[in-house]
C-alpha cells in the first residue's frame, strides 16, 4: 500500500515538474483537476486520501481550491506557472539551508534558482537546517533580505510560508554557524 510520502512524491513530480508524464494538464496557475489527478495516480487514491495527504503534510506543499475541485503545488515548479504571487516586504533576515559541499559555489555566485522559478528561503534557521540536511552536512546561511529589498530585489511568500526570490547575490549572505 502506498504511504502518504509516496503519494506526496508522486504529486510533487506531476504537479511541479512533469504533468504530461501522467497525462495531466495544468492551467496557467498550476491547477490540476482533482479527479484527473486521482484517475492518473499509479497507486490507490481517492478524495479522502488526497485531502489527508495535503492536510497532513508538515511542509504544506499543496493546496486545494476553495471548492475542492482543483489541486496545485504551492511552489517549487520547474515548469512555467503563474502562482499569482505579489511582492511583499520580507523580514530583516531569512535563511537558506544547503549542504556544506555547496558553500564554495554559493559564496562565489550567490543563491541561484537553478531549474526552479525562485530561490527558496525559510523564515527561521531551524527550518533551513532541516532543508540543508536533505542534501548532506547542513549549513544555514543568513540572507540579509531587508537590505536586498531596499536595493530593488522582490520577495514573494507562498501559501505555505516559504519565501521566494529570483537570486541572492553573495554580498547578502552570511553563515549562521
Amino acid at each position: 500500500m502506498a504511504t502518504d510520502r509516496d503519494i506526496s512524491k508522486y504529486m510533487s513530480y506531476v504537479l511541479r515538474h512533469a504533468p504530461e508524464s501522467a497525462g495531466l494538464q495544468l492551467d496557467a496557475g498550476g491547477w490540476c483537476d482533482v479527479e484527473a489527478l486521482i484517475a492518473a495516480a499509479p497507486m490507490p487514491l481517492d478524495r479522502t486520501r488526497l485531502a489527508q495527504v495535503i492536510q497532513g503534510s508538515d511542509k504544506q506543499r499543496f493546496a486545494l481550491s476553495p471548492d475542492g475541485s482543483l489541486v496545485r503545488a504551492n511552489q517549487g515548479h520547474s515548469i512555467p506557472v503563474d502562482l499569482g504571487l505579489v511582492p511583499v516586504p520580507p523580514p530583516a533576515q531569512l535563511y537558506h539551508g544547503t549542504a556544506r559541499a555547496n558553500l564554495a559555489a554559493i559564496r562565489a555566485e550567490g543563491l541561484k534558482r537553478g531549474s526552479r522559478h525562485h530561490v527558496h528561503l525559510s523564515p527561521d534557521p531551524e527550518t533551513a537546517r532541516k532543508v540543508g540536511m536533505r542534501h548532506g552536512t547542513p549549513v544555514v546561511l543568513i540572507v540579509e533580505s531587508s537590505a536586498m529589498a531596499l536595493n530593488g530585489h522582490d520577495f514573494f511568500r507562498s501559501e505555505n510560508g516559504v519565501w521566494l526570490t529570483d537570486h541572492v547575490p553573495p554580498r547578502y549572505l552570511a553563515p549562521d554557524d
